[in-house]
């Protein structure tokens, strides 16, 4: 199975007009959380966010699963350049 990092960009990557704007930033383990920072052009930020936060979410579902199978706890922020 691959890591949080590639999940995410295989989950992102396809919403985005500008994939080579792209960054994940492994901020390692703060609060007893695994945490990434996601960081898109502004102009793609409402593709990956979603209508009411509704990509995100599913997004970070997912990421919780991969995460509760491996008794971990994972956040992901999602932010413009």
């Amino acid at each position: 199975m691959g890591t949080f990092e590639e999940l995410i960009q295989n989950l992102i990557t396809p919403l985005l007009s500008y994939p080579e704007d792209f960054e994940i930033e492994n901020q390692g383990e703060v609060d007893g959380f695994l945490t990434f920072n996601v960081k898109v052009r502004e102009s793609d930020l409402g593709r990956v966010v979603g209508k009411g936060g509704h990509i995100a979410k599913a997004i970070r579902t997912i990421l919780y699963a991969k995460a509760s199978k491996e008794s971990k706890k994972v956040r992901l922020n999602i932010d413009a350049k």
